[in-house]
C-alpha cells in the first residue's frame, strides 16, 4: 500500500463536495478519476497530495507523491503544448511513488499524447490521473474512481470497460422498472375489478322469493358479502402501496430539426477547395489543398500542433481565393472565446436567440446537454467555462444554419457532456466540419477526414478507424490532379443545371477530355 485515507469530509466554502470513508492506493495501480466537472476531481488530486487540507479524516503515506496541477504556469516564449511536456518530463524524472496527474494531455497534439501513453507505460509507481480523454483513460488505466453525488465509486477495468458496466446497471434499471410497472398495472386492475364487484352486491340471493326478500330483508346477506369484497380490494391496496417504487429510467427525446435547404443539399458539393494557398505571412504551412464537402458529411480536420487547423478553417470562413461556397451554405462558427453568448441573459434566451426552431425543440437540446427545468434560467454570467462551452454549442446547434464549424469544441467538457455533444452531432442530418486531438470524438463522428502533415493537405474518403487502418501510401500527384478535375466537373455540371450556358457547356467538355488524358496516364 502506497496511501490509505479515512473518513474524508472535503468542503469548498462550507458545502461538503466529498465523503469517502476509505481509499486506498497499491502499487502498480493505475487509476483514471472521473466525474462531472466541478464534482471535486481536481480539489481530491491536491487533498492526497498534502496541498489542501480536508474538514475531517487521515491521509496515511506510505510514499513519495508527485502532483502534475491542472493549471501549469505560463510562459511566454512557450506554447501550452511546450509547457504540459516539461511538467510532465519533470514529474517523470522525479519516479515519486505516486504520480497525481490533473490534465496530463492539455494542448497536446496526438503525437505528444501517445508519447505520455508510452512513458506511462514503464512508470515504476502508481498514478492516478484526471483526464477527459476517454481513449487516453483506455490505453493507461486498469480502474476508474467515479465521484458522482459526492461519494467515490470504484470500478475495475478501463474507461469503456467502467461505460459497460454502467449502461448493464441502466439496463437492470429499465428491467427493474418493467416489472414493477406489470406488477403495479396488474394490482390496479385487480383492485378495479373487486371494487365494482364490491358496488354490484345489491343483487338477491339465488333462491330466495321477491316476497320473502320484503319479509326477511336481504340486506345481511348483501352486506356480508359486500364487506369480504372491500376487505379483499382494502388488501390489494395495501399491497399496491407497499410495491416497492421503481423509478422511471430517463430517456432522451428524439431530436429532428428542420434545416435550411437541406433536402437539396444532401450528397451534393457545399464547399469546393482547389489549390488553396497555406502561406500565412513568411510562414508556410501547407503547400496547396484540393477537397470537397458535400452536404451531410462530418469531416474532421486532424495534425500536430502548428499545422495550419485553425488557419484552414478560417480560410474556409472567410471564402479566400481557392475556397468555393455554395449559395445554400449556412455556417455556424463554434470558437474557444465563446464571444456570442451575452453574459447577462439566461440560458434559454441565448440558446432561443437567432434561432428558428420552437421552444420546445430548444428546452430538448439543453436538456441534452444537462441543463434541465428551471436550470435554463440561469444567468450565463454565473456559469463555469465548460457550462458556457455548452450554452454556445446549443445555440449554434439551434441556429438558423445547416454547416456548423466547430475548432475544438470538446475543450473544457466533462466527459458526460462530451458523450451527450457527440450524440447530437451523430443525429444531425447537416454538415460539420471540426478540429479535434481527442482521439475518440473523431472515431465517433468523422465520416471524411483531412490531415495535415509535413505541409501536405491530404483528403481520406472513410472514418478515422479506416484511416489508421490504411496502407501507408503516400498520395500520387496524379491521384491529386484528378481529384481536382472532378471537383471542377461537379461544380460545373451543378452551374450547368441551374443555368445552362454555351461557356459552361465548353469548359465541361474541356474538363473531361483532361479527365479522359489523366485516366490514360494512370
Amino acid at each position: 500500500m502506497l496511501l490509505q485515507a479515512k473518513n474524508l469530509i472535503i468542503t469548498v466554502e462550507e458545502r461538503t463536495l466529498l465523503e469517502i470513508d476509505i481509499l486506498e492506493i497499491f502499487e502498480g495501480d493505475r487509476i483514471g478519476l472521473v466525474g462531472k466537472n466541478g464534482t471535486g476531481k481536481t480539489t481530491l488530486l491536491h487533498t492526497l497530495a498534502g496541498k489542501l487540507t480536508s474538514e475531517h479524516g487521515t491521509i496515511t503515506h506510505y510514499g513519495t507523491v508527485h502532483l502534475l496541477p491542472q493549471l501549469k504556469e505560463a510562459d511566454g516564449y512557450k506554447s501550452g503544448g511546450e509547457i504540459t511536456q516539461g511538467y510532465i518530463q519533470r514529474a517523470f524524472s522525479n519516479q515519486s511513488s505516486i504520480l497525481l496527474a490533473d490534465e496530463p494531455t492539455t494542448h497536446l497534439d496526438t503525437n505528444h499524447i501517445e508519447w505520455v501513453e508510452n512513458t506511462l507505460k514503464h512508470w515504476q509507481g502508481a498514478y492516478v490521473i484526471v483526464s477527459h480523454d476517454r481513449a487516453f483513460l483506455d490505453a493507461t488505466c486498469t480502474k476508474i474512481w467515479e465521484i458522482d453525488q459526492g461519494k467515490l465509486n470504484e470500478y475495475q477495468g478501463n474507461y469503456q470497460q467502467f461505460k459497460d458496466q454502467k449502461e448493464q446497471g441502466l439496463r437492470q434499471h429499465q428491467q427493474k422498472y418493467e416489472k414493477y410497472q406489470a406488477k403495479k398495472q396488474q394490482l390496479e386492475r385487480a383492485l378495479t375489478l373487486k371494487s365494482e364487484k364490491a358496488e354490484r352486491a345489491t343483487k338477491k340471493p339465488k333462491n330466495t322469493s321477491a316476497s320473502e326478500a320484503k319479509i326477511t330483508g336481504a340486506k345481511p346477506y348483501f352486506a356480508k358479502k359486500q364487506k369480504k369484497l372491500q376487505q379483499t380490494a382494502k388488501s390489494i391496496e395495501t399491497r399496491l402501496e407497499k410495491l416497492e417504487k421503481v423509478e422511471k429510467p430517463f430517456e432522451e427525446t428524439p431530436i429532428k430539426m428542420d434545416l435550411p435547404n437541406q433536402e437539396k443539399l444532401a450528397g451534393k458539393v457545399l464547399i469546393r477547395v482547389e489549390n488553396l494557398n497555406g502561406k500565412v505571412g513568411n510562414q508556410l504551412l501547407w503547400k496547396q489543398a484540393n477537397f470537397l464537402i458535400k452536404g451531410g458529411d462530418k469531416l474532421a480536420i486532424i495534425g500536430a500542433n502548428g499545422s495550419g487547423k485553425t488557419t484552414l478553417i478560417r480560410k474556409i470562413l472567410h471564402g479566400e481565393e481557392g475556397v468555393h461556397l455554395s449559395s445554400a451554405c449556412k455556417i455556424a462558427y463554434f470558437k474557444q472565446d465563446l464571444s456570442i453568448l451575452d453574459p447577462d441573459r439566461s440560458i434559454l434566451e441565448n440558446a432561443q436567440e437567432g434561432s428558428i426552431h420552437h421552444e420546445t425543440l430548444i428546452r430538448t437540446v439543453l436538456a441534452r446537454l444537462h441543463f434541465y427545468r428551471d436550470q435554463v434560467h440561469k444567468k450565463v454570467a454565473v456559469l463555469s467555462g465548460g457550462e458556457r462551452v455548452k450554452v454556445t454549442l446549443a445555440k449554434l446547434f439551434l441556429s438558423n444554419s445547416n454547416t456548423l464549424i466547430l475548432d475544438e469544441p470538446t475543450n473544457f467538457l466533462d466527459l458526460e457532456a462530451m458523450e451527450a455533444l457527440e450524440k447530437l452531432l451523430t443525429e444531425y442530418e447537416g454538415t460539420v466540419i471540426f478540429v479535434s486531438h481527442d482521439r475518440r470524438f473523431v472515431e465517433k463522428i468523422a465520416t471524411k477526414l483531412v490531415t495535415i502533415e509535413e505541409q501536405q493537405v491530404t483528403y481520406f474518403d472513410g472514418n478515422y478507424q479506416q484511416f489508421k487502418n490504411r496502407e501507408q501510401t503516400p498520395v500520387k500527384k496524379h491521384d491529386e490532379q484528378l481529384l481536382i478535375i472532378e471537383t471542377k466537373i461537379t461544380d460545373v455540371l451543378s452551374r450547368l443545371s441551374i443555368e445552362p450556358s454555351e461557356a459552361l457547356e465548353k469548359e465541361f467538355q474541356q474538363l473531361l477530355k483532361e479527365k479522359q488524358r489523366l485516366a490514360k496516364k494512370h
